[in-house]
């Protein structure tokens, strides 16, 4: 049968790239609809898919322009279904919800954010999407009856052993892995959901990285403009080798939340120093159930540079940290097999309605 994903962040290309290649695999047709954002399309044309960019030029991020590319991206996914026909529609998309809904395709749902984090999102796409798919814990609120719940993360679809070996021979192509090395994320935080939320700022990043600097290098990757004085730490990593850079770090810092997940599945500490802190439940679990790192809020400076000492002094961190991922991925499911599980038995259900309708 034929399932159409719509990919609108470079994650979403990880959430699924092992669900689309299992669903190949198993004789099923897929296609490949993307937007312009930051390195997803560099991604894709370094995998073996072959997609189609809807949104080329990408968008500028005031509400206007979100909503003008969001026309923009649903028109053309309802142009691009009216041509194949495809049976499902699979994403973290607003637009499969609505192209769904209108020419009679469902439209499955993947995320993990809470609704109280997204709710702008959650009330334009939720009430259309045929199921929402979420992690436990996540809350998505009215529409939890509607709501497929599992025991996993978006990043174990990618990350799990099941699907990734850190490759040390990768990440010596970029740093001396004899020597402790430290990563620093600063995330654009302009998604329409982060209106308001501050992350790491400049002053704060230079005091982070005169803190590190004695214990080992430090590594920043940014989507974001940086200070000079920052800028010379700045490094460049393709993208598909960033995972095995990440896996032999001893600490992350930054204000993406996806990263710091990726670091605590792959059982290096974290801290995340944003104001989504709090607010998202699968990162509480990581942090408080695991104990894989610390979410910090932005008026808590003094908290996070003391944290950044705790690890920094911690005996045998590594050693501390690898057992709470083991100890996390002992409960935890392989959320690709699970998501590829999810799809054909929602496919052959579908399939079985068609001819039971047929027949009567």
């Amino acid at each position: 049968m034929k399932v159409l994903f719509h990919l609108g962040h470079p994650a979403h290309f990880h959430l699924f790239k092992n669900v689309i290649r299992g669903l190949k695999n198993n004789g099923h047709t897929v296609f490949i609809l993307i937007k312009k954002k930051d390195i997803l399309e560099e991604l894709l044309e370094s995998s073996e898919f072959e997609y189609e960019n809807v949104l080329p030029k990408g968008r500028k991020d005031s509400l206007l322009n979100i909503a003008i590319g969001q026309l923009k991206q649903s028109f053309k996914v309802f142009l691009y279904c009216t041509r194949k026909r495809p049976d499902l529609l699979v994403g973290t998309s607003v637009a499969i919800s609505h192209v769904g809904k209108i020419l009679g395709i469902p439209s499955i749902n993947v995320n993990e954010d809470d609704v109280d984090a997204v709710p702008f999102y959650a009330r334009l796409s939720y009430p259309w999407a045929s199921v929402i798919i979420a992690p436990e814990g996540c809350s998505t609120g009215k529409w939890h009856n509607k709501t497929i719940y599992y025991n996993g993360y978006h990043e174990l679809s990618y990350l799990h052993p099941n699907h990734f070996t850190a490759d040390i021979a990768t990440a010596k192509k970029y740093i001396d892995i004899s020597s402790p090395y430290f990563i620093i994320r600063f995330a654009k935080l302009g998604a329409h959901h982060d209106k308001g939320i501050r992350g790491l700022s400049d002053k704060i990043a230079l005091k982070v990285v005169e803190i590190l600097k004695p214990y080992g290098n430090v590594l920043i990757t940014s989507e974001r403009t940086l200070d000079k004085d920052l800028n010379r730490y700045r490094i460049k990593i393709t993208p598909s080798d960033m995972h095995h850079v990440m896996a032999y770090a001893s600490l992350y810092i930054g204000d993406s939340q996806t990263m710091a997940a990726e670091a605590g599945v792959l059982g290096v500490p974290f801290i995340r120093f944003n104001d989504f802190v709090g607010r998202i439940s699968y990162l509480e679990e990581m942090e408080n159930k695991y104990k894989l790192g610390f979410g910090v809020k932005t008026n808590e400076v003094e908290r996070l540079f003391g944290l950044m000492l705790i690890i920094l002094h911690m005996e045998n961190a590594r050693d501390v940290f690898q057992k709470r991922r083991n100890a996390m991925l002992s409960e935890k499911i392989d959320t690709a097999n699970f998501l590829i599980t999810f799809i054909e038995e929602f496919l052959k259900s579908r399939q079985a309605k068609r001819h039971i309708k047929k027949e009567s």
